[in-house]
């Protein structure tokens, strides 16, 4: 759902939104090692789309170990996954994302 809104922003060219929504599917998406790949994915695409190559920099990392450290369960629940955070760090989570968990029983 994150990841069409997200698609939906960029073609009316609301960056903003698009990156939030990309956000929040990276916080949803960092249990499972191929969708939290493929966020990184379309964030390191963001990144070039919008010339930020801080942000391009900051997802090849990302990207490269983000499916990995979803696999073994040692991801920063939270962390809304682009490079102007600390890549481990924990973040609260936004009360919308925690009632998602809660529904698909990942309390």
């Amino acid at each position: 759902m994150e990841l069409l809104s997200f698609s939906n922003y960029m073609e009316v060219g609301n960056l903003k939104m698009a990156w939030a929504h990309l956000e929040k599917a990276h916080i949803i998406a960092q249990r499972y090692p191929y969708h939290h790949s493929l966020v990184h994915w379309k964030m390191l695409q963001f990144g070039f789309f919008i010339k930020n190559y801080k942000e391009v920099i900051g997802q090849i990392p990302r990207l490269i170990f983000g499916g990995v450290k979803s696999f073994v369960g040692t991801v920063p629940v939270g962390n809304p996954g682009g490079s102007n955070v600390p890549p481990f760090k924990p973040f609260p989570i936004d009360p919308e994302i925690q009632n998602i968990f809660n529904k698909a029983g990942l309390n």
